[in-house]
Formats: C-alpha cells, structure tokens, sequence
C-alpha cells in the first residue's frame, strides 16, 4: 500500500451540535450520555461517532458543549443515527439523561457542514500538542457566495502555509450546507494552550507575505470576510479527539 491511499481522508460533511446549558447539574449530565450512551455505542457499533467534544472557555453562550461528527455521507449519517436509536443501551442512556428531573438543556443547535477540498483528516493534530488542548472555532462571514468563493481560494492557496509556519494548524476546514449565518467559512484550530495561541495568532499578522495577500485579495475582491465570530473550548475530558 502507497503512502497517499494509507493517509486517512478528510470526511464530506460534519455535524456541528451545541448543547447551551445553565449551571448546575446540565453539563455533568449531558456528559454522561454522550461518554456512557453515544461514543461508547459508536465505537461498540462500529459506527462513526463524535469525535470531538468541547466545552466552552469563551463563547456567546456559557456553559456550552460543541460536538463534532464527520460523515462521509448524509447516507451514512442518516444510518448511523437510526442504528443508534435503535441500540437498547444508547436509549438507555437517552431515558436517563432526560428522566433526571432537570431539563437536559437549555436549548440545542444543529449545523451541517460541508468539508472543503482543501480539508486535512479529522485525525490531525498541532506539533507538540498535548491534550487536553484549547481549541478555537472561527466562522468567517462573507457577504456573497461570489466571495466566498475567493476566501476559500485565499486559504487553499497562500493563507495555509502561512498558517502552518505560524503554527496554526486547523483539524477542520468547512462552509455551512445547512444552516445560519450563511455564507461562511468555518475552521477550528487546536493549540496547546492559550498562550500558544496568542504567540501563533502574532506571528500570523506580522508575517509579511500576509500582509501582502491580504492586501492583494482586498483590492481584487473586497472584504471577503466581513464578520468574524471566534469561540474558545477546552477538549472535554472524554473527547476522543483532544
């Protein structure tokens, strides 16, 4: 077997699930449904499951859970869900998380998203990063597919590897298929901690190609991104990925 065909590939679509809760009791409890009901399922199933878990150090809404799924398909989504609601033990857990007096949340939202062609494997990781890591979600506005477009085109081309010699090095490259705040560019960053990240995020602004293809890409096409929106999670403990 070649190198390429071992490498893993990055999947066509991800789930990106928020769980807002309120102090108290929420957090513990969802944590036990998804440690206990649907990762351990998945994996005993043989089943994609979720693969990153976050919960929120900075965000619009604390306490917060991000979960993470990658599929390779909505067929493949589709069945793995109803293999999981079919499975005794993960409605066991369902039933208890949702039986235990307290509302299990205090709202829940759902994106799809689509992976971009320039998307590594879900698997990769920061060099030198130690779990559990902080992870920073990005979502990048445009206000036209037209420029979205050329923002994808920015990252495929130079951005990147201007990343990476930053040490910015995203596990998650996506565009929303299915939900709000359309259209955008979402990417999610693992650094060691936040002060790799300060020193990453630094080194990015001050890199001088950078400031020349940014300046290029606003002459050409305008602000291409004109909103950003930026969270910050630590990887639960449980996380698969962290």
């Amino acid at each position: 077997m070649t190198a390429s065909a071992a490498a893993p590939k990055a999947p066509a679509l991800y789930v990106l699930e928020q769980y807002f809760l309120k102090n108290g009791t929420q957090g513990a409890r969802l944590a036990a449904f998804l440690r206990e009901g649907r990762i351990e399922a998945a994996a005993r199933l043989g089943l994609t499951g979720p693969r990153i878990v976050l919960e929120a150090l900075i965000a619009p809404h604390m306490p917060q859970v991000a979960v993470v799924t990658p599929y390779a398909s909505l067929e493949e989504m589709r069945g793995t869900r109803a293999r999981l609601a079919a499975d005794s033990k993960c409605r066991a857990a369902l039933a208890q998380w949702e039986a235990d007096g307290e509302a299990p949340y205090e709202s829940y939202a759902e994106t799809l998203l689509e992976a971009t062609p320039y998307a590594p494997a879900l698997e990769s990781a920061t060099p030198g990063g130690k779990p559990p890591r902080v992870f920073e979600l990005r979502v990048y506005h445009s206000p036209t597919e037209r420029q979205l477009v050329a923002l994808h085109e920015r990252f495929a081309g130079p951005e990147i590897q201007i990343f990476h010699r930053s040490g910015i090095h995203p596990v998650l490259y996506s565009s929303t298929l299915i939900g709000p705040a359309k259209p955008n560019l979402v990417y999610l960053t693992p650094f060691a901690d936040l002060a790799a990240r300060e020193k990453a995020w630094a080194a990015f602004g001050a890199d001088p190609e950078w400031v020349k293809v940014r300046a290029e890409s606003i002459a050409k096409h305008g602000q291409i991104s004109s909103i950003s929106q930026i969270a910050l999670y630590k990887a639960a403990a449980y996380s698969p990925v962290r």
